[in-house]
């Protein structure tokens, strides 16, 4: 693909202090696959973890409009999450055939430059081939989270479209997960109130609380943080790395922690 030119570019809606952003989901995602892989899917945590996602795809969709060469940034992902495969497998007791998230980006941006370059009709047959790849690859988030990822870069433009897609995307995604009733033993007793319930009851499952990302994606900020590129890519097989490290600490079988390695699924 060729490098973007500048006058091709669109300044979104939302809020573009990447950094600090990605800092955020960091943070998050951390929590969710501490949640997951030490503490047996616990759901606050799991609920909480529902934040990254989210921001990593507003992220990604910023730097489509930033960076210099698309390829090369689809590139970049491909190749991290080749890396990062087995410490997601280790780490979080994934099989092969499970593909993490960074899989999912990396095809986010190959189809935002498809549709932006528009070569030999790239921006019809690049989408349809990455969703057909989806019957046939389990990638984290599935097609859902690829359709997200491009939900939010067609609304990129004004932020009441873009919550607007954002919260009807969440509640669709939703609909087919447990609902939500309460949050460390807080009960949401307004899920069950006349007139207003039934309007807030389709985000309060567990796929839907994605909506707890929006005002960071919303809400413009300036921090000024500013993360080294080193730690924006490595950050996520360095945190699985972490996570192993804590279950083998916490006396896990090397024989067992290491299963999924040489376990085809």
């Amino acid at each position: 693909m060729t490098t973007l030119t500048a006058n091709r570019r669109i300044t979104p809606a939302g809020n573009t202090d990447t950094d600090y952003l990605k800092l955020v989901a960091l943070v998050f995602m951390m929590i969710d696959h501490i949640g997951v892989a030490l503490l047996g899917n616990l759901t606050e945590m799991r609920i909480l973890g529902r934040i990254a996602m989210p921001i990593y795809a507003w992220c990604l969709v910023v730097g489509c409009e930033y960076t210099r060469n698309i390829g090369r940034y689809s590139l970049r992902l491909l190749l991290m999450a080749v890396l990062s495969q087995p410490f997601n497998m280790v780490a979080l007791h994934n099989p092969w055939s499970k593909l993490n998230i960074l899989f999912q980006l990396a095809m986010g941006v190959a189809c935002i430059g498809a549709i932006r370059e528009k070569r030999y009709f790239s921006q019809y047959w690049l989408p349809a081939l990455c969703f057909v790849l989806h019957g046939f690859l389990k990638i984290d988030y599935g097609w859902k989270g690829l359709a997200f990822i491009l939900l939010l870069y067609a609304a990129r433009k004004t932020r009441g479209g873009l919550a607007v897609a954002f919260l009807a995307f969440a509640a669709f995604w939703g609909s087919t997960a447990s609902q939500i009733n309460s949050f460390a033993g807080v009960p949401f007793d307004f899920l069950n109130w006349p007139g207003l319930g039934p309007v807030l009851q389709p985000l309060f499952r567990m796929q839907a609380m994605m909506w707890l990302a929006l005002p960071f994606i919303l809400i413009g900020t300036h921090t000024g943080f500013k993360m080294p590129k080193w730690l924006g890519y490595g950050f996520y097989p360095l945190h699985l790395l972490v996570i192993i490290a804590i279950r083998l600490l916490l006396g896990e079988a090397p024989a067992m922690l290491f299963a999924p390695l040489w376990t085809w699924q």
